[in-house]
């Protein structure tokens, strides 16, 4: 079976860099119209780099998605390049910040969780309501093992993404009977420049990786069969679903 989103728009947060540039790529080689949100990185260069020459359009959105306001103007924008239409949603933009608890300074937290929680709950309600009137839409949130277990020194990522898992549920719950999939998925230990912290610890490295029965660290190519599955009209009975991707750590 081959998976072909030919005909289909996609959006996707913090699609510049990391997970979310790997996951636009895939979109749009799987036939997909891609808008890509960004903000630090050159994203009109990467959403070059996808297209790669081809005729399936990539779009670069500039978006603090921090800023409310900022999402929502984004989201307009998004709309009017894809005539109206957005069917795929991957909130795949995220940050950590490392503190223990008794020393998280407010301003991180609050940062953390604006960016992994409230932007996605906020994405997700105005690409919804137009979701919502065509009465389809599938839309992925990234969660993570952070959503299961909580790691030291990353409080506000622990919180954030134990909230990504039920808010995720909540969303599939009310509008699962409304044509709308909401699923997410939990990347393990990935590796990504958000990771890069851990993997140069080598005891760290190597605690993670002893409780990996596949014994190795995943890339972003990994989490993209996952997600063209869940993003795909094959998948339409799966809904509210949180799904490890992690080669098994959450088996030890």
């Amino acid at each position: 079976m081959t998976i072909d989103l030919t005909g289909k728009n996609a959006l996707v947060t913090g699609g510049s860099c990391g997970i979310g540039r790997r996951l636009a790529q895939a979109l749009h080689d799987t036939g997909a119209e891609v808008t890509i949100f960004y903000n630090s990185t050159d994203g009109e260069a990467v959403a070059q780099e996808i297209q790669n020459g081809t005729d399936v359009a990539v779009y670069a959105v500039r978006c603090n998605v921090e800023k409310r306001e900022e999402i929502q103007s984004a989201v307009q924008k998004t709309l009017e390049l894809m005539n109206g239409r957005i069917d795929i949603l991957i909130n795949a933009a995220g940050i950590n910040r490392r503190y223990y608890l008794e020393e998280f300074p407010p301003e991180e937290w609050d940062k953390v969780i604006n960016i992994n929680l409230n932007a996605t709950v906020y994405c997700t309600q105005l690409v919804g309501r137009v979701m919502l009137e065509h009465g389809y839409g599938k839309v992925i949130n990234l969660a993570s093992m952070n959503s299961f277990v909580a790691a030291q020194r990353v409080g506000a990522y622990v919180a954030s993404k134990g909230a990504i898992a039920q808010i995720t549920k909540a969303f599939a719950n009310e509008w699962g009977s409304r044509g709308i999939r909401v699923n997410a998925i939990a990347p393990g230990y990935i590796r990504t420049d958000m990771t890069r912290t851990l993997q140069q610890d080598k005891k760290s490295y190597q605690d993670i990786l002893k409780r990996i029965p596949l014994e190795r660290w995943g890339t972003p190519d990994d989490l993209v069969g996952p997600v063209l599955l869940l993003t795909a009209d094959v998948s339409d009975y799966v809904n509210g679903i949180v799904m490890p991707i992690d080669g098994g750590y959450l088996t030890r």
